[in-house]
């Protein structure tokens, strides 16, 4: 596992502008207050506002860098326009990317580092192996992947031992269980999961403008989320029924899905952050998870997690 002292992770990915608005001073706050409670995981990636995540990152863990563990993803090309213009995992690539990160982050290693997605062309043999290398001088503790399915994963971990796989994993987005998770399970890969909340879609959040990225997701349009409010609507009577708030119980039930998973939370302000700490400390029983899971059901939702041009190009998603 990529971190055994944190139950939780940090998703820091909102507070650099994909969500909408942000404070700088805020998301640092947040950063800092995640530490002191014992949430030590921050996961990040090089092309979150282009730099800007792992800048504020870099402020906010000053003076703090051995109370942390730092997942970062690389391998995403982005233009000034904030434009997706594809993947780069070349060797001299990856390389590149790490200088960079490790000068904004302030640090002199990174304790996992990924491909944000399988590049098309690079062989995943290549990639991994590369990180390898830069794991023996020092500058990456370990090597993560994410979004691959199970053929990926096997020859990834052929060329050297990976710590996790970071993959959305909801009450309502649980396809990784069918052929993924078994794979992870007979490597002893952990998962870092994010997308808990299913970007906020069951706390009830709507998009909130032009620059809000989750405007073009199909679960959060039209009809898909008017059927996909009465999910969160239920799911919301099940969690005051229990005298906790909506988030907080999603996110304890997927740490209640296996001690190998630890829930990836992408809090923007310590308002928000108290839902991932009370989360921390709750622990769900058998019967309590099964109880959810049948109020909440994955085959009810409406909607893919991404629009069709990224499903069809995510690994995780490819079906033998």
């Amino acid at each position: 596992m990529n971190d055994t002292t944190s139950t939780v992770a940090l998703g820091c990915m909102g507070m650099s502008g994909m969500y909408g608005k942000t404070s700088d001073d805020e998301s640092v706050a947040t950063i800092q207050e995640a530490i002191e409670k014992g949430i030590t995981l921050l996961d990040t990636g090089d092309f979150y506002g282009t730099g800007h995540n792992e800048m504020l990152i870099g402020r906010a863990i000053q003076g703090r860098r051995d109370k942390v563990k730092l997942s970062v993803k690389f391998g995403v090309l982005r233009g000034p326009d904030g434009i997706w213009n594809g993947l780069d995992t070349r060797p001299a690539a990856i390389k590149n990317f790490l200088a960079y990160t490790l000068t904004r982050l302030g640090t002199d290693h990174v304790d996992i580092y990924r491909p944000g997605r399988l590049d098309p062309n690079v062989p995943i043999e290549d990639t991994v192996g590369t990180i390898a290398e830069l794991v023996k001088k020092g500058y990456v503790r370990a090597i993560g992947l994410s979004e691959v399915g199970p053929e990926t994963i096997r020859r990834a971990a052929k060329v050297h031992p990976i710590a996790d796989l970071q993959i959305e994993y909801s009450i309502i987005s649980r396809g990784p269980e069918v052929d993924i998770f078994p794979v992870l399970r007979e490597l002893g890969i952990g998962v870092t999961a994010y997308g808990v909340l299913s970007r906020g879609l069951l706390t009830g959040s709507k998009p909130a403008g032009p620059a809000d990225f989750r405007q073009y997701l199909p679960r959060f349009t039209g009809d898909n989320r008017a059927q996909n409010d009465k999910l969160v609507q239920a799911l919301h009577d099940l969690a005051k029924e229990k005298g906790v708030r909506p988030a907080t119980l999603c996110i304890a039930w997927a740490r209640a899905k296996g001690k190998d998973i630890i829930p990836v939370v992408g809090a923007k302000t310590r308002a928000q952050l108290q839902d991932a700490v009370a989360a921390a400390k709750l622990q769900l029983s058998a019967q309590d998870v099964a109880r959810l899971e049948e109020t909440v059901p994955a085959s009810a939702v409406a909607g893919t997690r991404y629009d069709a041009h990224q499903m069809a190009n995510l690994d995780s998603e490819r079906r033998a």
